[in-house]
Formats: C-alpha cells, structure tokens, sequence
C-alpha cells in the first residue's frame, strides 16, 4: 500500500485528488496539508511513500518545503504546477532540488482531467524510489560558502564559438544524436548536457515530454549551464555542432537529409500522437535521414514512446544507448528497448555523456 501526502492550498484540488486516489485500492492518502510549513510537520510525522506538492502557497511554497523535506525526511516528491513562465522556472529548480517530477495543473477552473488520466500511474512509479531519493539526499551538506539569505550568483557563461553546420558524412562515427525522455529526464538532461565537452562536433536533438510553457524555459537554464550551446528548436534551422536542441512542447522534432544538408523540422505533424513531443518520430527520422550514422540515446520516462522510432533506426543500421535500471526515476522508455533487444549498450546515468562522446568520435 503506497502512502501519498498531498499539499495544496486549494480545497477543491485536494479534494478532487482524494477522491481519484480513493479509487486505486494501492494507494492511501496518509495526509493533506494546505501549505508548506504542514507539509514539512506531516512529512516527518507520516512518512510518507511519496508527496504531491503545489508550487504556490502562502506561508511556505513548494520549492521551500521540498528543501525542508529533503534535507529533513526525503522521499519522492512530484510537483503540481502551473503552466506558466514563472511556475515552469519554480518547477525546474524544484527538480534541480530533488523532486522527480512534475505535473501541470493547467488553468484554475473545473478542468482536472491530469488527477484521473495522469496522477496514480505517477505516483506508483515515483513511490517505487523512495529507497534511492533518501541515499542521494541523506549526504552531509557541504558548509556555506556565503551568508544566509544570500542568493547564489547565476554561472559564468562564456562566449560560445559558433560551430561549424553539420553535413551527412560529417567525419564522425555518428553525424546526430537524438535523445528521447520523459519522467525524471530535466535532471538527467542537465547531467549529460553540462559534462559535454564545448567542442563536441555533431548536433543533439531531444524530445522531452514537457507542456510548452517549460520547454523555452528548461532550453534557457540548461545554455547557463552546459559548455555547448542549448536552444529550443525553430521551426526550420540548419542544426549544427556543439549544440542541443530542445523540442518545442506541444510539437515534434524531425531530422531532414535535404542532399547532404541537416536540417531540423519542427512540425504539428502527427497530431494524433500520444505524447508531444514524441520520441518516436525524433528517432525515426533520424534514422530514415541517417542510417547507420544515427545515434539515439534513451533516457528514464514511463512507458514505451521512442520503441517504435527506435526500431526503425536499428534496422537502418543505428546504435541505440539505454539508460541503465538503477540509474532511472522510471525504468519503462530505456526497458522497452532493452526487452526488445534494440539496445547496444546498457549506461548508468553518470557515464552517459563519456559513452556519447567515445560513441561519436570513435
């Protein structure tokens, strides 16, 4: 039986989420707590297996309870969030804090279809972490290096030298990289991203399932944050080395050969997909646009999207690397691969971004 806090300042939230969990005889709600000075008192009182968190609340918000409670009592904790710029930046640095994952609450109003379609599947598969959230968060904190209150200054970014436009038959082992990802990936995108050598010759796509208020904001954080440059895809662009592109959410990324010249597309197309943007159209056009110099890497995310894709790039001659079981929030996207024996090498998330550049430069 999976207990689950929830924390919320609306009454109605809280109540719509009781009574969709109510429905799964897996889970229990141990606890509500309406801000987060409770949240962080039930938290150590309930132990709970796992807490929903509302970003903005009075007294204490979202992201001052989740340090209290990951420095206090840590156990897996997914974000509700509202689907603007400012609540996708709070987000983000939430999960640079130790939270999974997140889910957009949308507008206010009558609207929570996310509580029934999305929230118990979330909850089961983040409660499954709470033995490795309490080993990454139970560390001595290092000492501070500045007063209390103090706000830590934004990193350095040097000037970047715009690299070279990427060709088919670039030199390389492998002219792209496409990674595909979903639940737990901002984080594990953050860590391939920033151990990333500046100089990296070839391009990296990426389809992170994420709304569209996130994607322009999560592109931004990760370019202060990586030596490469990283950028949400345009519409149409020549793509080029030493450089991400993040999919727009709500849209796809496609990879084009147009007669030797790279191109990414950004596209509605398919509208009837379920996730968006899809890994599996990045990793199939990928591989009908590079055959076997296609490289795809497949990062933790719940179910399967990126298996079909990645299929097609197998059988055009690419390499497939999974992220490792031990490593993922969610083992589903990296295990479809692996079960369906497409994957060549199997990486902890640590070693992902060597084994990408060993990978291409080989």
């Amino acid at each position: 039986m999976i207990k689950v806090l929830i924390v919320d300042d609306s009454a109605f939230v809280r109540r719509a989420i009781v009574s969709a969990l109510e429905q799964d005889p897996d889970i229990r709600v141990a606890g509500q707590a309406k801000n987060g000075e409770e949240a962080v008192e039930l938290a150590r009182a309930l132990d709970p297996d796992v807490i929903t968190m509302d970003v903005e609340m009075p007294r204490m918000d979202g992201l001052a309870a989740l340090k209290r409670i990951m420095g206090e009592n840590p156990c897996p904790v997914l974000m509700l969030s509202s689907l603007t710029v400012d609540g996708a930046a709070t987000t983000l640095k939430a999960l640079d804090a130790g939270a999974l994952d997140f889910i957009p609450k949308g507008a206010p109003g009558p609207d929570l279809n996310w509580v029934q379609r999305d929230l118990p599947a979330k909850l089961k598969a983040l409660a499954r972490r709470k033995a490795y959230v309490r080993l990454v968060h139970r560390k001595p904190l290092p000492s501070a290096s500045r007063p209390p209150g103090q706000a830590q200054p934004p990193p350095a970014v040097s000037p970047r030298r715009p690299m070279p436009e990427v060709t088919a038959g670039s030199g390389f082992r492998y002219d792209v990289v496409s990674i595909g990802v979903s639940t737990g990936g901002p984080p594990a995108v953050q860590k391939i991203l920033s151990a990333i050598p500046e100089t990296f010759p070839v391009p990296i796509l990426i389809a992170q399932h994420m709304p569209a208020s996130f994607t322009g904001p999560f592109a931004s954080r990760l370019n202060g944050q990586a030596k490469i440059s990283v950028k949400e895809a345009e519409p149409l662009e020549r793509v080029r080395g030493g450089t991400a592109y993040i999919c727009p959410g709500g849209k796809h990324l496609r990879l084009e050969n147009r007669k030797g010249t790279l191109m990414a597309l950004v596209t509605e197309e398919p509208k009837d997909a379920l996730y968006k943007p899809s890994a599996n159209v990045l990793m199939e056009t990928t591989g009908l646009a590079l055959g076997p110099r296609a490289l795809c890497v497949m990062l933790t995310g719940m179910g399967s999207d990126g298996l079909e894709g990645a299929k097609v790039l197998k059988n055009k001659g690419g390499y497939a690397i999974a992220q490792s079981e031990a490593t993922c929030v969610v083992y589903g996207m990296p295990k479809a691969l692996v079960d369906f024996n497409l994957a060549d090498e199997v990486v902890d998330l640590d070693d992902i971004a060597a084994a990408i550049v060993s990978t291409v430069i080989r």
